[in-house]
């Protein structure tokens, strides 16, 4: 009997080889029921083999996957019955429709009622208009929501997503990110969310795992994170000066971008008091100021450039 205060998924030293390659190095990581836990890494870190190795799919060199206290490889089929994965990099048949693929799909998964599960995660997905239409008269943004309807079809414990909101426009991808947050609530669900949105991840994410190099680099929440970045961003309108900014900021070495008569200072929170004194000495006037503290973004960019 699975036991609920037991981490739903626990990845120990997972290794994955290909030949001489080695794509994945002793990984190590958990999910808390209704934890949602961003997975994130720079192109080629490791994340698609890792998740394909979540799924089943690879097969590891070494290492262990468990769901809910059973391990993946021994109890294959009764642990999918309750995983799903859902990819906009994962194309669907072409030539069905939404409705063909979702039927379909359906009869992989024990669900009793198959027409109203279908029906209930088409209104969810808001797939009405389209569900006659085949998936190659679909635009991209339709495609992503049909990828994660297939995603939600069999009700699962734990759901992998890879990018679930690309291609989406800010509205739909708002009413995504709200469905997922209210999937946790209602349904105890827990969410593995790869994504190059960082602000979508500061929303949504507990937890935030960074790969690179095949390796784990980091395991904390978002704003724990944040808070290791010194640099804050102030944005400046200038009224009356802005040459004059420009040659400050490059006489002391300070990282700067103009937009228009917009300016952003890239400077370390304790020193913007100086540096605004600074810049009225010398006679600079700014109409707006406001100052932005440290996001995630910013963690991912410092954690990049220290890999390159």
């Amino acid at each position: 009997m699975y036991n609920k205060n037991m981490d739903v998924l626990r990845v120990q030293k997972l290794t994955k080889r290909f030949g001489q390659f080695t794509a994945v190095t002793d990984i190590s990581f958990s999910l808390k029921e209704r934890e949602i836990l961003g997975f994130l890494g720079q192109n080629g870190a490791g994340k698609t083999t890792t998740i394909q190795m979540l799924l089943g799919v690879l097969t590891p060199s070494s290492g262990t996957v468990n769901y809910f206290g059973k391990d993946l490889q021994e109890n294959r089929e009764a642990i999918l019955e309750k995983v799903n994965f859902s990819s906009t990099y994962t194309n669907l048949p072409w030539d069905l429709t939404v409705k063909e693929n979702l039927t379909y799909i359906s009869y992989l998964y024990s669900i009793q009622n198959r027409s109203e599960r279908v029906k209930r995660i088409v209104q969810i997905f808001k797939l009405e208009e389209v569900l006659e239409k085949q998936l190659r008269d679909l635009s991209a943004g339709q495609i992503t929501r049909v990828n994660l309807a297939k995603a939600l079809l069999n009700f699962p414990q734990v759901l992998l997503l890879d990018e679930p909101t690309a291609s989406l426009d800010p509205d739909v991808a708002k009413y995504i990110r709200e469905f997922l947050l209210n999937q946790r609530q209602q349904f105890n669900v827990s969410i593995v969310l790869t994504s190059h949105n960082m602000a979508e991840v500061e929303e949504v994410c507990d937890r935030v795992v960074f790969i690179e190099g095949g390796k784990i680099i980091a395991d904390d929440t978002p704003d724990h994170l944040t808070k290791t970045i010194k640099i804050s961003h102030v944005e400046l309108v200038v009224k009356d000066g802005l040459k004059r900014t420009i040659d400050h900021c490059e006489s002391k070495q300070i990282k700067y971008r103009v937009e228009g008569r917009y300016i952003v200072v890239d400077i370390e929170e304790h020193n913007i008091p100086d540096f605004l004194r600074e810049l009225m000495s010398i006679g600079v006037f700014y109409d707006e100021i406001s100052i932005e503290k440290p996001s995630l973004e910013d963690y991912f960019l410092q954690v990049s450039h220290k890999k390159t």
